[in-house]
């Protein structure tokens, strides 16, 4: 190497280490929080916590591979997405709504009165979701694929608040002591891998340094096991919440999945791919919500 460009090489190797360590700190913790707390745990909040500690290491695992990966193809990045928005529908449908419909019932509300409160938790959760990504983008590029400081800040956080309903997913259902909650944060995990790696290859091709855009990729998962701990907290501390908690996780998650996930998965010309990797993703996800239910 010449050596007046050694010590620069130097300096971004030196600022990359710190990066390095924060994504190998967050594997790390996430992996010690899914092996100690056991599946069967008789505390909702600490269910929650591995269920939302879970999806923070596939986040986390997602985007490690932009390390060494530049460039994935467009069109498998595409059915990675269809894949992810297909999970999240399954999941909103089979996790989230039904159980809720469940609860409302055996809460004392008749079919129509059930339906109802569901239908209500719904629209909050869609409206809460639609007013929070009103000032988000969905790629922190200009026209020059340079990067635009204040796009990025915004592009982080849209990805952060699509977390949030997941998060949410997990620790309602763990909270709620429902018999499906593994099966929602093992499928939910799945299609987290992929977000990782989508979110590390877009920071990374806006001209980011890649371990910077690793880190970032796996940050945004750690929203998920606080808002699931903090959603578990909310419905332990009154039943009565239950079915209300899950209707606004899934009227979140339906936003997340139709006003994001999907016309960015069609956004390239690949919709037959995206539409495939949506129905897999859907019939995965209702196998792990039959199995593991």
């Amino acid at each position: 190497m010449n050596r007046v460009l050694q010590p620069f090489a130097y300096t971004r190797a030196s600022v990359a280490w710190p990066f390095v360590v924060a994504v190998l700190s967050i594997v790390v913790v996430s992996l010690w929080l899914v092996d100690t707390i056991p599946v069967d745990d008789a505390s909702g909040i600490r269910r929650a916590l591995r269920g939302g500690a879970l999806c923070a290491l596939a986040t986390a695992l997602g985007a490690m591979p932009v390390w060494v990966v530049k460039r994935l193809p467009q069109q498998l990045a595409d059915g990675l997405l269809g894949f992810g928005a297909g999970v999240m529908l399954a999941a909103t449908a089979f996790s989230l709504v039904l159980p809720g419909l469940d609860a409302a019932t055996r809460a004392g509300y008749s079919a129509w009165g059930a339906a109802g409160l569901i239908s209500a938790g719904v629209m909050l959760g869609a409206l809460a979701l639609l007013a929070l990504d009103r000032s988000t983008v969905e790629d922190p590029r200009d026209a020059n694929r340079h990067l635009v400081p204040s796009r990025v800040m915004l592009f982080v956080l849209a990805i952060v608040l699509h977390n949030v309903p997941e998060g949410m997913a997990v620790g309602v259902a763990a909270g709620g002591g429902l018999s499906g909650a593994e099966g929602l944060a093992m499928g939910i995990s799945l299609q987290d891998v992929p977000e990782g790696l989508v979110v590390a290859l877009i920071l990374a091709g806006a001209g980011m340094a890649r371990s910077k855009a690793v880190f970032i990729g796996a940050l945004s998962g750690v929203a998920e096991p606080v808002a699931a701990v903090l959603s578990a907290w909310a419905v332990a501390f009154s039943a009565l919440l239950l079915p209300w908690g899950l209707a606004f996780a899934a009227g979140a998650m339906l936003i997340a999945v139709g006003h994001s996930v999907i016309p960015e998965s069609n956004r390239h010309g690949h919709g037959a791919t995206a539409s495939l990797g949506l129905a897999i993703g859907f019939c995965l996800m209702m196998a792990l919500d039959t199995a593991l239910g």
